[in-house]
């Protein structure tokens, strides 16, 4: 069966028209036909019967006799063959519209819908322009898994061209039912990374009151608007004007650490410095309990409960509930060190 791409089937209906447009001509034909080579001794209705009869291969039998009459013969052969074949197309293009438009579709988003509902300590990406693209690719390269939300099916279908595996809900993110569809009762954290400050804070605004608790970045386009999103709620606000004026500043007094981490980002060992919180359930481990060093991670820091960090700790030290591990590590590292530390 023919295939097309998910939303992009005008030229599919182009040719069901086409063909709908060859089937009235195949009739036309027929009876104008049957009409001419009977001499006309038929009413039009019986030469019009005769040929739908013959084009759906319906087959009750010739309406008027034929067996003298070979020219007639020979247009019901091609009537048969030309009303098959055009009626076997335009149930073709209807089935795969069918398919494309509404049963497929439906079918995915409840699969979609059931791999969403079972997701435990995802992340919420609303917004998939350049920034979001970013931020998805960061947590694709770490293994986190995520469900983006964009109002526009355009984005999202390209998004997907490229991510075949991407959970994802079209829709309003600051709606609350999107956020909920989305998993935000089971989510580790919401992106607000939209194009539009306003949106971002009314996802932030309606995020907090769905989970209080949740943790939120929020994208500022205009640094104005940091002070209104740090007030709705958002944990942590990003600038990109902002963020680029110190990494050019940082480019020019630091270089050799602006290129370390560029380096780091950019390797395709995919190591990313990383932070690993103890929750509160977590039982007293001293750091010569785990592997601190191997291949995969290396332990920078272990920040304490009041703030305060101990740069390169012993295997004395010992970690307790509300503690951060700060690691330089891949995504086989901190699976590994998350492992360890959950015993």
């Amino acid at each position: 069966m023919m295939r097309v791409r998910n939303g992009d089937n005008s030229h599919l209906k182009t040719l069901l028209y086409l063909v709908l447009t060859g089937l009235i001509g195949v009739h036309v034909l027929g009876t104008v036909g049957y009409q001419i080579l009977t001499h006309g001794e038929h009413a039009w209705f019986d030469s019009f019967y005769m040929t739908f009869i013959t084009v759906s291969t319906i087959g009750f039998g010739e309406v008027f006799d034929m067996s003298h009459n070979h020219p007639a013969r020979m247009l019901t052969i091609v009537l048969g063959v030309l009303g098959a074949g055009t009626l076997s197309m335009m149930f073709s293009i209807v089935t795969v519209l069918f398919l494309e438009s509404d049963l497929n579709g439906t079918l995915k988003r409840k699969r979609m819908n059931k791999a969403i509902a079972k997701l435990k300590g995802h992340y919420i990406l609303c917004g998939l322009g350049r920034v979001g693209g970013n931020v998805a690719h960061e947590l694709q390269i770490t293994q986190r898994a995520y469900v983006a939300i964009d109002e526009m099916p355009g984005a999202l279908h390209d998004f997907h061209a490229k991510n075949p595996t991407l959970l994802s809900v079209q829709g309003d993110a600051s709606d609350d039912d999107i956020l909920i569809q989305a998993g935000i009762f089971s989510a580790a954290g919401i992106f607000a990374v939209t194009g539009d400050d306003s949106m971002n804070l009314m996802i932030t605004i309606t995020a907090k009151q769905i989970r209080s608790d949740i943790r939120v970045v929020a994208r500022a386009h205009e640094v104005r608007n940091i002070e209104k999103l740090k007030k709705a709620g958002a944990d942590s606000i990003v600038s990109p004007d902002f963020t680029g004026g110190m990494r050019i500043a940082s480019a020019m007094i630091r270089p050799h650490v602006v290129t370390f981490l560029e380096e780091m980002l950019r390797a395709q060992s995919n190591y990313r410095i990383e932070e690993i919180n103890m929750p509160d359930t977590f039982t007293p481990l001293g750091l010569g309990a785990i592997s601190a060093r191997n291949d995969h991670y290396k332990l920078i820091s272990v920040r304490l409960a009041d703030g305060a960090s101990i740069f390169n700790p012993d295997e004395n030290h010992v970690l307790e509930a509300g503690q951060t591990l700060i690691v330089m590590t891949d995504a086989e590292g901190r699976v590994e060190l998350m492992r360890q530390l959950n015993g």
